[in-house]
């Protein structure tokens, strides 16, 4: 069965609802990659690249410009589709984000009842090969128009459970506007325009 594929966007504007609103550390990301963890060198049998303890730095991808991210039949879609995000919207996105200050607004497993104290974003990106902006080391893959951050873990407790590796990676969690789904014939044109243009 092929599954109907809808772009998920938000209106720039400040006074509309359409957004991201938080970013959650989970155990297994919608966009398939886990997070980079700055600790310790020792640990090789870590699955995150190790560089030092002292940092206390989580870095990786927040969304992934046109990834295809599964979801079950919801409320306004009654069916398996996917959704995605094009570079655009992820620009958006992450403008909005930081206008609205939300760069503290972390939480965990999507939990609203476990926002988290002592987790701070102070480093954001936005992929553009053009403009000199690659992907971080680790990530070479992703796609121009991906968002990528590090995070700064002062929360001890967070700390201690992203090394023993129960939080792996970013998703982000707030209110879109879902457009017309593409036609699988849609999606491999533009699958091959991507392939064409890059």
């Amino acid at each position: 069965m092929k599954l109907p594929v809808y772009e998920l966007r938000i209106n720039a504007e400040l006074n509309d609802d359409s957004e991201v609103s938080y970013i959650s550390l989970v155990d297994e990301p919608a966009i398939m990659k886990d997070y980079l963890v700055f600790q310790d060198e020792k640990k090789q049998a870590q699955k995150f690249q190790i560089i030092s303890e002292d940092k206390h730095i989580i870095s990786g991808p927040i969304m992934i410009a046109d990834e295809l991210i599964y979801r079950a039949a919801n409320a306004k879609i009654q069916t398996e589709h996917y959704v995605k995000f094009s570079a655009e919207t992820i620009k958006e996105i992450a403008i909005k984000f930081s206008k609205r200050k939300y760069q503290n607004n972390v939480n965990l497993m999507h939990d609203p009842s476990q926002k988290v104290e002592g987790v701070t974003m102070f480093e954001s990106f936005l992929v553009d090969k053009i403009r000199g902006i690659k992907p971080m080391a680790g990530f070479e893959d992703v796609p121009d128009g991906s968002w990528f951050g590090s995070f700064y873990i002062e929360n001890d407790e967070v700390w201690q459970s992203i090394k023993s590796g129960d939080y792996k990676g970013f998703s982000v969690e707030g209110l879109f506007d879902y457009t017309n789904p593409m036609t699988y014939e849609e999606q491999l044109l533009q699958k091959i325009k991507g392939i064409l243009y890059s």
